[in-house]
């Protein structure tokens, strides 16, 4: 049996675009998306997408979930880790004080990260605790809708 690997990650990789864009985040694919995006006046969650399988278990499950709560982001987003390396890059610029991480998500509020969520905060946790966490920054950071 011979499987090919690249069409196999393709496929990993269509699949998570797909499961977050559904959720209803744009992503972001260039460092000038990025940049537009980051700078607009009020809130932008940032999803940091990668293919390991606690993206797939709890981050996106939890990217879906924490968005159904009264107060919530002006902006739905994500980068690709890996995948659209320039995009992710530059959104990194914007996580000061944190290393590379994902998935990760981050709030940005105003142009300057507010809050953020980390890979060990989410990798072994239940997708409820990553939701709890994230609707408790917009809680902080967010206007009612």
């Amino acid at each position: 049996m011979n499987i090919d690997f690249n069409l196999f990650m393709n496929d990993v990789v269509r699949q998570a675009r797909q499961e977050i864009t559904s959720a209803g985040y744009t992503e972001l694919t260039t460092p000038e998306q990025v940049e537009e995006t980051f700078k607009q006046e009020g809130t932008t969650l940032v999803m940091v997408n990668s293919v390991c399988g606690c993206a797939g278990g709890i981050a996106r499950p939890a990217a879906a979930h924490s968005v159904h709560y009264d107060k919530r982001p002006d902006r739905l987003v994500t980068v690709f880790a890996g995948q659209d390396k320039e995009a992710t890059a530059r959104a990194r610029e914007f996580f000061t004080g944190y290393p590379p991480s994902s998935p990760s998500f981050a709030l940005i509020k105003d142009g300057q990260l507010a809050a953020m969520v980390e890979r060990h905060e989410i990798e072994g946790h239940e997708p409820m605790a990553v939701v709890s966490k994230l609707q408790d920054a917009f809680e902080k950071h967010c206007e009612e809708l």
